[in-house]
């Protein structure tokens, strides 16, 4: 083959490799996109012109004979969406290759390549096979790998499923392998390098704290965290922990630990010991040698051992840690003195700590992680559905600033089943009134089969419950038993076989119901309730020692009573969600008093393993320095507003500070029908409200050029009600719709996100929800907040804060990018969903958003993600925002990762988006964006609690309180900034990390920014509490859920599926493309997730 054939066959090889078709199937839908003509063309409203399409049916629908020829686009994404981006720069420009942790001896501990493996769906063709060297490889690396987009596989074997929590992933050049035509590879070193140079160019470490603000006024504020006074000195152990084959479920590692056996093996008493309830142990004597121990539990159960078994026994091995088996406490002392790195060592040191202080509450309280609770100790709260929420005490330890220890105390709260019956329960649980309507109706009488009332017993699974009944003993009455399964039968369907203990011997079959009646004289008042079965087997014998029956342990359910402490760990439903919320939400005060009473519920005064390893904790909170920030002056159009401390301002007489670009022509409202007894919106009540909102838009200096939009009457299936308003306000304009209303009877999810789905992906048009109780009313302040989100959605922008200078807080060409990556309910399989938004004008007040699906619960955004969302929103930027210029400065903030996963966002998403920019201006000399990178989290337990002036009236700070002090990290750059004013509950501060910042940022003026910038938020009139960016980011993220590209019937069966069904592990497909948003008007680079 000669030279230029081997070009393009290797070209083509890269072409396959590089396309993908992500939308499955590939199917083309048909469709009409109604009247072309857009509002504010040079023929005027409501006057023909040439560049006008043709004119839409009478009839709506595609259709109709007299419509015209249908469009058509396919689900998948646009061919150059497909593969990584190729460059023209020189294949030096690459990077070196990167080294080979397997091959590489140099290194003294394995490495790991923080980088992503990217294929096309036809990965096979070049990579599987035995004889394949990559895959060869690939199965002898000494590193986890991770294939995200193609297979979610683990483990050395890319091929071989299996969990692995330390994931990294790996990118693989297609473009410089040659395998297919069996041109053999120089080495694999040479194929595994990285296509992207700047991942090695990112800092390995978060940069350090560069000062700390001035600016504000000085305040104290009191915070929910204590100083531990005292640690103690000495060297303590740590021992890896083995409890039978090392897959056991925690019950039994609990009941082996706890033993005797052990007991009276281990030294020193149990104060001595800290376990963490898996595999690893601390102690303070050091053991000389490995300890076995076999277990007899049921020796130390005290129970007779069956003719038909063994002995229950478990073996226990105790054996010195591998890594850290020495914890020297003094090594946090030394590295919160800058004498030494951060390092295992130290890890060790803070995890051995924070066990320590969890050991005694975890035997003495029911624990959920580091949240602890008690039924007596703690306030209940029923909150419907057999559920109550209940208050407890979380605490963590961390390294603050100031070189010292801190224990964060908080309030938390969690749900509970409620102790009583089963019965009672189900009838909660179906939100059923009465029980015999339940017992009739969870299964079709005919043909057997069980229904939704029948999928929500299964709940019950895995809990613990008694059986009391008369006849049966007060041993027997307080034995626990767990739920294996709900049998879908009742006491008159399933019959047995009884045993005759006297006689030794089966009697006749009997029914459940009539067993029951017989024996223990108890008449069943609720019969036709499901079974309930613990999987237990009971085998009985003869008297020669025969096996003559063998069968299930089954109890009818209205003698079974749930037992205490048993978590609830399903989803909420909207009103449960809502009373929890009530129940949660405390003033400062209160709130002040419940950490009290957690401190008293933790009782570190009384903790016997605190006093054994001599470390003492403060009870007296911490009192900081903090700042007020000033608070910013906001630009309306002619006017300016100087909300103060107040946290709020008002919009009457307030004009926003553009309104839409067109004037609004095509437009029209319709009412989604409700299908429950709810009462109907009737039609004048429609023009009344409509009325309302036209005089309410224009005072706001909205333009509206059409008063008279078509007021649909409806349907009550959501897509064709959507579909029919579409093409009648076509109809009536003879242009395409710009906005439309929908008038919702409730604040059901599945209508809205219908709704959503079709208008975004269908349509391509902008819509608004408004709830039909309030349109009724049409009060000015909610047609005010309404009116925001339809500015917004038509070009407009609300205000903007008064700063120095034409750029505001920018002097060069600055963008801020946002990102968030939401997850599904733990008990739905449905992919994660990631969104970036990009700031859309220089004062940074609008922005437009992608969204794409991102693998499921995977929270690092895909190097195709990425790109796909970022490199359309980069180019309209530079075309709509700086004049041609490209950025100079990017703000990135990411939020909802952990501090673990800090690196990896600087190392695999902002080296995306260096290498995207790059690409881009290429062609610019010395082209160098800086980039400054945020974590934002709020998902933290600090709470503030102002002394004198910085409070509100309820003792919540005002809005601009910033704390940098005592509470923040030792050495990296963090702030907590309260933003908000907080209108219920007590205020959450936003914690801000900065990772990097090769822009030097100044300190106070990057505070400042962040605050300011919270004034902004389009859809509000109160600063927010976390920075725009990333709540728009939160925001499209959540509305993705209706871009999911399955059918309605499809995701409401995926979403009320049964959830007592694991869903821990991964799916093993791949998370399928969302659908692309019909873009005919540019709507992705507006506000169309607000």
């Amino acid at each position: 083959m000669g030279g230029a054939s081997k070009r393009r066959a290797k070209a083509e090889r890269q072409a396959n490799l590089g396309s993908r078709d992500d939308g499955g199937s590939g199917e083309q839908k048909a469709r009409y996109d109604g009247p072309s003509e857009r509002p504010g063309s040079s023929a005027g409203p409501g006057q023909a012109s040439s560049s006008r399409g043709r004119a839409p049916p009478n009839a709506p629908g595609p259709s109709g004979p007299s419509g015209p020829a249908a469009s058509t686009r396919t689900s998948s994404r646009p061919p150059s969406a497909g593969g990584p981006a190729q460059s023209s720069r020189p294949p030096s420009a690459r990077g070196p290759p990167l080294r080979d942790p397997a091959l590489d001896p140099s290194r003294p501990e394995p490495a790991k390549l923080n980088t992503r493996i990217e294929w096309g769906g036809n990965a096979f063709n070049y990579f599987s096979g035995d004889a394949n060297p990559v895959y060869q490889h690939l199965c002898s690396a000494s590193f986890p790998l991770f294939l995200p987009n193609a297979m979610s596989y683990y483990g050395k074997d890319p091929f071989d499923a299996g969990p692995n929590p330390l994931v990294e992933t790996l990118i693989i050049p297609i473009e410089n392998a040659t395998l297919h035509d069996g041109t053999p590879i120089q080495a694999v070193r040479q194929v595994i390098t990285d296509l992207n140079p700047y991942r090695e160019q990112m800092p390995r470490e978060l940069m350090r704290r560069p000062g700390y603000g001035k600016v504000g006024d000085k305040l104290k504020v009191r915070i929910n965290s204590h100083y531990i006074e005292h640690t103690p000195d000495k060297i303590f152990y740590q021992y890896d922990v083995q409890v039978g084959s090392g897959a056991e479920k925690r019950g039994l590692i609990k009941t082996a630990w706890e033993s005797n056996a052990l007991n009276n093996a281990l030294p020193g008493t149990r104060n001595n010991w800290i376990f963490d309830g898996n595999k690893l142990a601390w102690s303070s004597h050091n053991l000389p040698r490995e300890l076995r121990l076999e277990v007899d539990l049921d020796a130390e159960r005290g129970r007779q051992i069956p003719e038909d078994r063994s002995r229950d026994t478990v073996r226990i091995v105790i054996r010195a840690a591998r890594t850290g088996a020495k914890i020297d406490l003094n090594i946090i002392h030394e590295y919160l003195n800058g004498r030494v790195s951060m390092g295992p060592p130290i890890f060790d040191a803070i995890n051995f700590l924070d066990h320590l202080i969890r050991e005694y509450p975890s035997k003495t309280l029911v624990g959920v992680k580091r949240s602890y609770f008690h039924p007596k100790l703690g306030d209940l709260d029923n909150i419907g559905g057999g559920i109550d929420a209940m208050r407890g005490v979380y605490q963590s330890i961390r390294m603050a600033e100031g070189k010292r220890l801190v224990v964060n105390i908080d309030v938390s709260h969690t749900t509970f089943w409620h102790v009583a019956s089963f019965p009672m329960i189900i009838n909660q649980l179906t939100g059923h009134q009465n029980l015999d309507t339940v017992q009739t109706s969870w299964r079709d009488v005919k043909s057997g089969k069980t229904n939704y009332k029948y999928e929500a017993m299964k709940r019950l699974r895995a809990n613990t419950f008694t059986v009391d009944h008369k006849g049966r003993s007060r041993e027997e009455a307080q034995k626990r038993h767990r739920v294996a399964s709900i049998i879908p039968k009742s006491t008159y369907d399933y019959t047995f076989q009884p045993w005759d203990k006297e006689k030794n011997r089966l009697m006749p079959e009997t029914t459940i119901f009539d067993y029951y009646y017989k024996t223990y004289n108890v008449y069943l008042n609720h019969p036709h309730l499901p079974l309930v079965s613990t999987g237990k087997i009971i085998t009985k014998r003869d008297a020669k020692g025969n096996i003559v029956s063998k069968g299930p342990i089954i109890f009818p359910m209205e003698l079974c009573t749930m037992c205490e402490n048993q978590r609830y760990p399903y989803k909420l439903n909207e009103a449960q969600t809502s009373s929890m919320i009530k129940f949660a939400v405390k003033r400062p005060q209160e709130r002040l008093q419940g950490i009290n009473k957690g401190l008293d519920m933790l009782g570190w005064a009384k903790d016997p393993y605190l006093k054994h390893y001599g470390l003492t904790i403060d009870r007296n909170q911490i009192q900081t320095n903090a700042r007020l920030l000033p608070p910013p002056k906001l630009q309306f159009a002619g006017s300016i507003v100087e909300p103060g401390t107040r946290g709020s301002w008002d919009l009457r007489g307030k004009k926003f500070l553009s309104p839409n670009v067109a004037p609004l022509i095509s437009w029209g409202v319709t009412v989604i029908q409700s299908t429950s007894y709810q009462r109907q919106i009737q039609t004048p009540e429609v023009h009344v409200f409509v009325k309302a909102f036209i005089q309410a838009y224009k005072a706001h200096g909205g333009m509206v050029m059409n008063e008279e939009p078509l007021i649909h009457p409806g349907h009550a299936d959501v897509a064709k009600a959507v579909e029919l308003l579409f093409y009648a306000v076509g109809n009536k304009h003879q242009i395409r719709p710009q906005m439309l209303l929908f008038i919702l009877p409730n604040k059901n999810v599945d209508v809205y996100l219908r709704i959503k789905k079709s208008c975004d992906c269908r349509w391509g048009v902008q819509s608004q929800c408004v709830q039909g109780a309030q349109a009724i009313k049409s009060s000015p302040q909610y047609l005010s907040n309404v009116l925001m989100k339809v500015n917004a959605k038509l070009g407009g922008t609300t205000n903007r804060v008064v700063t120095r200078g034409a750029g505001g807080h920018f002097s060069r060409p600055t963008m801020i990018i946002g990102a968030d990556v939401s997850h599904a309910a733990p008990t739905i399989h449905a992919p994660s969903y990631a969104a970036m938004t990009v700031s859309m004008d220089k004062y940074a007040a609008r922005y437009a958003a992608g969204v794409q699906s991102n693998g499921f619960r995977v929270e690092m955004i895909s190097t195709r993600n990425l790109r796909d969302m970022l490199t359309p929103l980069f180019r309209h930027w530079t075309s709509h925002v700086s004049g041609g210029r490209y950025p100079e400065h990017i703000y990135y903030f990411r939020d909802g990762v952990s501090e673990g996963q800090f690196v990896n966002v600087l190392r695999n998403e902002v080296a995306d988006i260096k290498e995207i920019l790059m690409e881009m201006g290429e062609h610019v000399t010395n082209y160098d964006p800086k980039f400054t990178v945020v974590v934002a989290e709020k998902r933290h337990h600090i709470r503030f609690f102002p002394q004198g002036k910085g409070g509100d009236n309820h003792g919540n700070p005002l809005p601009g309180v910033v704390v940098d002090h005592d509470v923040t990290h030792p050495f990296e750059n963090d702030i907590y900034l309260c933003s908000h004013k907080a209108i219920q509950g007590t205020a959450r501060p936003t914690h801000y990390t900065m990772l990097m910042d090769d822009a030097n940022v100044p300190v106070d003026e990057f505070q400042k920014m962040l605050y300011e910038q919270c004034y902004q938020y389009i859809r509000s009139t109160t600063p927010v509490s976390l920075h725009p960016a990333v709540y728009y980011a939160h925001l499209a993220s959540n509305r993705a859920r209706s871009h999911e590209n399955i059918s309605e019937s499809e995701r409401l069966q995926r979403d009320h599926a049964d959830p007592s069904k694991s869903t821990s592990e991964r799916p093993k497909e791949e998370a399928k493309p969302l659908i692309p948003m019909d873009d005919v008007d540019k709507m992705s680079y507006g506000m169309w997730f607000v």
